[in-house]
């Protein structure tokens, strides 16, 4: 089975690698080494391998601090910061059979580890298993200055969680996961190495700056079958740091684009177009409206963006009917184009799309696309008016497919 984990034998090496992107936050990971240093599973079965992006004495010695504690491997690089980078040095360094995925600022319950084998990878299992970030704010608002606490403060609060019958204090565990890989941030995470390795399970280096590339890479992880899912005893405290809401939406925003470019799903737009949460409970209502704005169409039909070429003018016809198979049902809407051999067909409704602001000279808007209703009518028609220069309406009583 892809994913399989086995106890392993002595000298066998680590069962978990723990994997952490670094830069710049030497007073966190001081504290998440020492929730590590504290683990009730012995050092010999995990190690802690992290992604540095910098040269930097401090750090180095913060190492050597803890050598005879933990088991740690650093590679650095001097790249400019990037996440998806530092995650993939680390995770190409890893050779334990489990990847446990960790932020520098999530610190650990001392069972941590050996909870997370004895529970959720005894025997042989696949899965991504999601853990509770404690403390997390959902980045709502701006962080300029940090006190650092004593690690003894979050020692006591981390006995504290751990002596409770049951863990639920993240805003992911309320709320159905209709869109499991919505909710796989990797600031806490665990999944098989077999399963990253046999499916090229790395990040990918075209997402820059905050936010949805951890998305990107979960939705990766669903489309191998590898069930996804939140566990309220895997859990961390998240620790805080100087963050800027403005630059992160921004980054953000733009990933997004990436995220639907790549992976044109309605699901991925729907995230895109109203966050993570919303999504997953906005997710059967938006699947009903697109059934009732296609009509007496055959089973399975869908909608569809199309992008094509006007002369040498870039052109997008939203609302476009298709069938089950992705064929688009309205020769008008094609016939838009100069050719439809260079047309292309993104089976998404429009919320959402992948293109920069005035990057497309005209957007038609098909009567479908209006048949959404309500909010989802609202989103396509401003997002329309973000990327072409020209949004053309239906005329009244026009009809399509």
């Amino acid at each position: 089975m892809s994913g399989s984990v086995q106890n392993p034998a002595a000298g066998d090496g680590p069962f978990f690698s723990l994997i952490i992107p670094y830069r710049q936050r030497l007073a966190n990971i001081e504290l998440v080494f020492e929730s590590l240093a504290e683990q009730t599973l012995g050092r010999e079965c995990f190690e802690v391998v992290l992604g540095v992006m910098e040269y930097c004495e401090d750090y180095v010695a913060l190492c050597k601090r803890f050598t005879d504690r933990l088991d740690l491997v650093s590679v650095l690089t001097g790249h400019d910061w990037q996440v998806s980078r530092a995650r993939n040095l680390a995770l190409r360094q890893a050779s334990g059979q489990v990847a446990v995925l960790l932020d520098a600022d999530m610190l650990l319950p001392s069972n941590f580890l050996e909870n997370l084998r004895d529970r959720h990878f005894s025997g042989d299992r696949n899965a991504c298993v999601i853990g509770q970030m404690i403390d997390y704010d959902n980045n709502t608002q701006d962080v300029t200055t940090v006190s650092v606490r004593p690690f003894a403060e979050y020692r006591q609060k981390l006995r504290e969680l751990q002596s409770q019958d049951e863990v639920r204090a993240d805003a992911r565990i309320h709320v159905p996961h209709v869109i499991p890989w919505a909710f796989a941030w990797t600031a806490l995470l665990a999944l098989p190495m077999q399963t990253v390795r046999r499916h090229d399970l790395w990040f990918d280096l075209t997402f820059h700056g905050y936010g949805a590339e951890d998305l990107e890479w979960a939705y990766r992880v669903a489309a191998t079958g590898t069930p996804i899912g939140m566990a309220a005893d895997v859990y961390g405290i998240h620790l805080p740091h100087v963050r800027n809401i403005a630059a992160n939406q921004g980054t953000e925003e733009r990933n997004y684009r990436r995220f639907l470019d790549l992976h044109p799903d309605l699901d991925v737009e729907l995230a895109g177009a109203f966050g993570d949460f919303a999504a997953n409970e906005m997710q059967p209502e938006y699947r009903g409206r697109i059934a009732q704005a296609v009509g007496d169409t055959p089973h399975g039909a869908g909608l569809a963006v199309l992008q094509g070429r006007t002369g040498h003018e870039l052109w997008l016809v939203v609302g476009a009917v298709t069938d089950a198979d992705g064929t688009v049902l309205d020769e008008t809407a094609t016939g838009l184009f100069d050719t439809d051999q260079d047309v292309r067909v993104l089976p998404i409704a429009g919320l959402a799309m992948p293109w920069e602001d005035g990057a497309v000279q005209e957007c038609r808007v098909l009567p479908a696309a209006l048949r959404l209703g309500g909010r989802f009518t609202q989103r396509v028609l401003s997002e329309a008016e973000r990327v072409a220069r020209k949004v053309t309406l239906p005329h009244p009583g026009e009809n399509s497919v």
